[in-house]
């Protein structure tokens, strides 16, 4: 009676040592419960991709004709950051799929390191955006009227951005209209005193004449910075807004990892 009692007893002692093993679906941060959300964050990122994609690539298409005029390539480069970190939009989603599916350790590590990526490309993008809209305006006060009086007609990319902003701005010279009589421009026909740009209506020769009635006399400095900082606003709101995203497909794949490292073990 003792003997049987004695061996009931290690029984129910072995038991007690031997822990069940949690199932997939025993939490709400089960394995199966983690692929639903980031199948869903992947839906969401693609088209969060896109949209910065879009915005980079507006912004090299249609924003920088004025580039040329520019001291420094910072506002090209927070462009191109986008760009970079939107086209990883659908291979990164394609990569996560594939991992979701396969439940593929490594290629859910390589997805949680890309989304690091992505996260770093946006939110230094949206960082350097919101800090160079603060320093813009001092650059050009430095160097604009450097770049009009020196280039003009020298350089053709500078010439055509100079005329497109004196005639979309309705501004002429950097600073002053009579900021053109110190050119190098000038100085090769001495009879014309501004470009046919700052004419009101332009025609051939106009400039010869600085008169009010034909001439702007309002510089572009004004204008032209207005101008780069909305657009570096907007890629920051974009870059910094978006960076956000990418955090949660991290937290989430992080977590999915580690969850799918111990039922496997």
């Amino acid at each position: 009676m003792a003997k049987e009692k004695n061996d009931a007893n290690a029984l129910l002692a072995k038991k007690k040592k031997v822990k069940p093993r949690k199932s997939r679906d025993a939490d709400c941060c089960s394995v199966n419960f983690l692929k639903c959300v980031l199948h869903i964050f992947n839906v969401i990122y693609l088209f969060a991709g896109a949209g910065v994609l879009l915005v980079g690539a507006w912004t090299v298409t249609s924003r920088h004709r004025f580039v040329t005029l520019l001291p420094t390539f910072t506002y090209q480069a927070i462009a191109y950051l986008l760009i970079i970190a939107g086209a990883l939009g659908l291979p990164l989603c394609a990569l996560g799929c594939c991992g979701l599916k396969t439940e593929n350790r490594t290629s859910l590590l390589c997805y949680t390191y890309f989304l690091l990526i992505t996260f770093i490309l946006e939110a230094g993008a949206g960082g350097l955006a919101y800090y160079y809209q603060v320093e813009v305006e001092h650059e050009l006060r430095s160097q604009l009227n450097n770049t009009f009086i020196s280039n003009y007609a020298l350089d053709t990319d500078v010439t055509n951005a100079v005329d497109t902003m004196q005639t979309e701005f309705k501004c002429c010279g950097a600073f002053r209209y009579d900021d053109w009589r110190k050119s190098v421009w000038h100085e090769h026909d001495p009879r014309l005193l501004v470009p046919e740009s700052c004419c009101k209506t332009p025609t051939s020769r106009c400039g010869a004449r600085d008169h009010p009635s034909n001439i702007y006399y309002n510089g572009c400095i004004d204008h032209f910075t207005n101008h780069i900082r909305d657009n570096l606003i907007i890629l920051a709101a974009v870059g910094v807004g978006m960076s956000v995203i990418p955090i949660f497909g991290f937290f989430f794949s992080c977590i999915l990892y580690v969850r799918i490292k111990h039922v496997i073990d």
